[in-house]
């Protein structure tokens, strides 16, 4: 059984495993709010670990992470044509950096 890594330093991972881990920004008004407080928040891959995912931010923006907060969000029921079905679960990460400040998304992913 393997372990998972427990913290940043224990990563290992190739440049195609963080494109994979890291999906796409969020861009709503609440994570607009979040960047006057140098917070990105980014939808990740469901089975990311809160290291990985700091690695990977760290990485591709070149920026130094404080901490990295995940929450997962069950798809909702949707009918469509009279029938019923299901939106894909999805995971978020809000990413706080060290040194406040935003970054530019578009760069990055």
């Amino acid at each position: 059984m393997s372990m998972r890594p427990r913290n940043a330093a224990e990563v290992k991972m190739s440049s195609e495993r963080m494109y994979q881990i890291i999906r796409y920004p969020v861009v709503t008004e609440k994570s607009t709010l979040g960047s006057q407080f140098g917070q990105a928040t980014f939808v990740v891959d469901l089975h990311a670990t809160k290291p990985e995912i700091k690695v990977a931010v760290e990485t591709l923006f070149d920026r130094k992470v404080r901490a990295v907060n995940t929450l997962r969000q069950k798809g909702k029921v949707k009918r469509f044509r009279g029938r019923l079905g299901r939106r894909s679960d999805f995971k978020k990460a809000i990413v706080t950096f060290e040194d406040g400040g935003d970054i530019d998304v578009s760069q990055g992913v």
